[in-house]
């Protein structure tokens, strides 16, 4: 615990968990709600998860678009502008939603609203680079990110269960509005973020994407957040088929519970292999979390088993955040971890939008849990693909005790 008291201390750290806490909300927030909205106006979880799909596409889609900006301008401006508008985009989605639209102008309110979300992750997590470069508490730095992460998605999730019990998804897509606003705009004005003085690129030199070892880290984090999305359908549709919709909200905030959990006690570790291997093994235990799911019969049961498989999900992450970090040029950090969230987000999207359907199919609910964990193993696998290797003694980034560079990653 030492080395999170140290990491508190940093001058910017106060700022990027609590104002990020309140700036992510809406990651958490506004999918279920969402998706919540849509199927009691429509009565389809097929057309629900189409909605949150594209929702979560447009995220994507414009994520590294705005990384980029973010690298060569700043952050600043582009957290104000969008803390502005988020909230009338929103606005404009759940009219559409009651005013039972057609299907093109429900998907295209989607896009809108996915497109006006502040960029906080990828900027909190661009910080959190510069503020540790060379710093040995940078493992736990990240770690405290994804929990912070995970107690996004204990909160929120819960947030909406209630609210959607005592009012109605309306008002909790209006409160997460509200706090991504908030986060946003703290941020823009912190001076960590307001002082940034923007590296300039090698020329020459290949972009995030195409940085040795992303390619792959990038792939194997698409199917693992694939699988992901199919849970974030296949549990509240689990919740429904046993006629207590209200618990899904409960449900995935368990399952992220669990996650912070494993995440807190994962980064206080200094574990002796390489970042690359410490992946592998994280991807093995999700693997072993999530194939159970499909067994679950009760809520109790399902309840349980989330949790526990939870509690691998954030120490993976938070390995990955390493990876990116070391595997990135300079001055591309914010895009960098625009093009992870735009994996997140967009393979999450994805996943939703099948399972939905695979919701309405003889399939049933067992077959997006079942979906959801074959993504798991194909995440896994992908990193065992053998691949070329760096050339023995090469760094790339700082190295972090205990814990060898990447190696053997890169595609």
């Amino acid at each position: 615990m030492r080395q999170y008291l140290t990491v508190w201390r940093i001058s910017s750290a106060p700022t990027l968990l609590l104002a990020g806490f309140a700036g992510r909300l809406p990651a958490s927030m506004v999918p279920l709600a969402l998706l919540l909205l849509v199927e009691q106006h429509t009565g389809s979880y097929a057309i629900a998860g189409l909605a949150a799909a594209a929702y979560g596409l447009s995220i994507a889609a414009f994520a590294p678009l705005y990384g980029r900006y973010a690298d060569r301008r700043g952050a600043s401006r582009l957290l104000l502008v969008t803390a502005t508008i988020f909230p009338f985009l929103l606005a404009g989605l759940v009219v559409t939603v009651i005013l039972g639209a057609p299907l093109w102008a429900l998907l295209l309110a989607c896009i809108a609203a996915g497109a006006g979300m502040p960029l906080v992750s990828s900027t909190v997590r661009a910080v959190w680079q510069r503020v540790t470069e060379g710093s040995p508490v940078r493992q736990a730095a990240y770690a405290l990110d994804a929990i912070s992460v995970e107690l996004v998605f204990v909160a929120g999730p819960a947030v909406v269960a209630i609210l959607v019990v005592l009012t109605s998804p309306i008002v909790a897509i209006g409160l997460a509005a509200a706090m991504s606003s908030t986060g946003a705009v703290v941020l823009a004005c912190s001076p960590e973020i307001r002082g940034y003085v923007p590296v300039q690129r090698a020329r020459g030199r290949p972009g995030p994407v195409r940085a040795p070892g992303m390619p792959r880290l990038l792939l194997s984090g698409c199917a693992l957040m694939f699988g992901l999305g199919c849970l974030e359908v296949g549990v509240p549709a689990f919740a429904d088929r046993l006629g207590s919709p209200s618990m899904s909200g409960v449900l995935i905030a368990v399952w992220s519970l669990g996650s912070a959990i494993g995440g807190l006690w994962f980064g206080a570790r200094h574990p002796g292999l390489a970042l690359n291997r410490q992946y592998r093994w994280a991807l093995f235990a999700v693997v072993l979390g999530m194939l159970p799911l499909v067994l679950a019969d009760n809520l109790l049961v399902l309840g349980v088993m989330l949790f526990l498989g939870g509690t691998t999900l954030a120490p993976t992450l938070t390995v990955q955040n390493s990876l990116v970090s070391v595997l990135v040029p300079a001055g591309a950090a914010t895009e960098a971890f625009t093009w992870t969230a735009t994996v997140a987000f967009g393979a999450s999207a994805v996943g939703a939008g099948v399972a939905g359907a695979v919701v309405e199919t003889t399939l049933g609910v067992s077959g997006a849990l079942a979906l959801g964990a074959l993504s798991a193993v194909g995440a896994l696998a992908i990193t065992l693909v053998p691949g070329r290797s760096r050339p023995s003694g090469r760094t790339v980034g700082p190295v972090y005790p205990h814990a060898p560079v990447a190696q053997g990653l890169a595609a």
